[in-house]
């Protein structure tokens, strides 16, 4: 695993070369695209911070990434920006998740949520290509604490769901009552089946076994493929363990999903999907017939700068740089925990992640208010709260938590 750092001097230069190579509006004769650069009376164009600023120097252009630039074919107006994309791909494909060169399509998607529903789309439609399979014979098989955007897909694609219970404490999944389940919607008529595995969930930051997973769909016969929901996870979860299961390397994994827009702190709307190649050809649209080398996405039209945002950013670290700043919040989460066990507070955390979901029990309704931690539910009575420790979630801040717990944990044994 490894790229390279890049000076701000480089990043710049490699930017402002991009947009040399995009079409621009201002001095070309441009007459039927239906987009242009953002409106000068309120976004002015002559500022001098912008010739220091490459993001936003390309937010101002406004490069639209409509389709899936990995492909060969795309808009020939934005070939300069398109290329820093398939730059991130490639990084976050070979680099991230070890697969092959030339092994994988991919594109920044409007975060993880659309990542996860394009891989559903595209695994729907090659089950219903390849295999002539019915809607009904198309399972999606996921643990419950998985991210909403799943059953949202599952919903939207007409597919079965197929949820597996989890341990309470360790939130693992209760792998005999997934054979039970499985076996259950195979007697039901469900013959093919996409699992989804979990890169950190949401809530809880727990990474699903997808060996012990395997094995129960392998003893089962079951013709199944795998998308890893890294969306939390992906970022942090490779460069904190040195040995996963969870790449491209498995024959099984066909997908990733990603959010940039999370732990790497780049804009929202920074989310990235990965597949195998060969797979996003499922998710074609024919009928973008006016759009060059047509659209492979769900979103369809795409801010060139989302993906300018995130290539810069780990570029600035470099995957060292970038690794040390993840170890370095990892170490934080670590004293937390720490702290934790000292007062006897319950948790849960996977320890190699940044998450701590504290049993609701153990902090009091105001503290949780006030220092805004998530609830798993906002209805009815929370079981969990959870505490992200992330950028902004200081050592100071920390602190400040503990000391008020331990007030009110004072103040009640009075």
């Amino acid at each position: 695993m490894y790229w390279e750092k890049f000076s701000h001097k480089k990043i710049k230069e490699i930017v402002f070369q991009a947009l040399k190579n995009n079409l621009d509006y201002r001095t070309e004769d441009v007459l039927g695209l239906p987009a242009t650069y953002l409106d000068p009376e309120v976004f002015y164009q002559d500022a001098p911070f912008l010739n220091d600023a490459p993001y936003m120097q390309t937010m101002v252009a406004n490069p639209n990434h409509i389709g899936c630039h990995t492909l060969g074919e795309a808009e020939p107006a934005f070939l300069g920006t398109q290329a820093i994309e398939r730059e991130l791909i490639d990084l976050c494909a070979s680099q991230i998740f070890s697969a092959e060169p030339e092994s994988y399509d991919g594109y920044v998607a409007s975060g993880g949520t659309e990542a996860n529903i394009e891989s559903l789309w595209v695994h729907r439609n090659l089950f219903i290509r390849k295999y002539e399979a019915r809607l009904d014979e198309i399972g999606v098989v996921y643990s419950q604490d998985t991210h909403y955007s799943i059953p949202k897909g599952v919903n939207l694609l007409g597919l079965k769901s197929i949820i597996l219970s989890v341990d309470d404490d360790n939130r693992s999944i209760q792998f005999e009552e997934m054979k039970l389940a499985v076996t259950n919607a195979k007697t039901q008529g469900v013959k093919y089946f996409i699992l989804i595995m979990n890169m950190s969930t949401t809530m809880f930051g727990s990474v699903d076994d997808v060996n012990q997973a395997m094995e129960v769909m392998n003893a089962l016969e079951a013709e199944y493929c795998i998308h890893v929901d890294g969306a939390y996870g992906g970022f942090i979860y490779p460069f904190t363990r040195t040995e996963i299961s969870l790449t491209f390397q498995n024959p099984k994994v066909n997908s990733f999903s990603l959010d940039a827009h999370k732990l790497v702190q780049s804009p929202y709307g920074t989310g990235i999907c990965l597949l195998r190649k060969g797979l996003i050809q499922y998710a074609l649209t024919e009928e973008a017939q006016y759009v060059k080398g047509k659209d492979y996405t769900l979103v369809g039209s795409r801010s060139g700068a989302n993906a300018i945002a995130v290539w810069m950013i780990l570029r600035t670290y470099g995957s060292e740089g970038w690794k040390a700043k993840i170890l370095k919040l990892i170490e934080r989460t670590d004293r937390l925990c720490e702290n934790l066990d000292e007062r006897r507070i319950r948790y849960f955390r996977n320890p190699a992640m940044n998450i701590v979901t504290i049993k609701a029990e153990d902090v009091p309704d105001q503290l949780a208010k006030q220092f805004l931690l998530v609830p798993d539910t906002h209805e009815g009575e929370p079981q969990w709260f959870k505490i992200v420790v992330m950028e902004h979630v200081s050592q100071g801040k920390i602190d400040k938590f503990l000391l008020a717990w331990d007030d009110w944990k004072q103040s009640h044994s009075l």
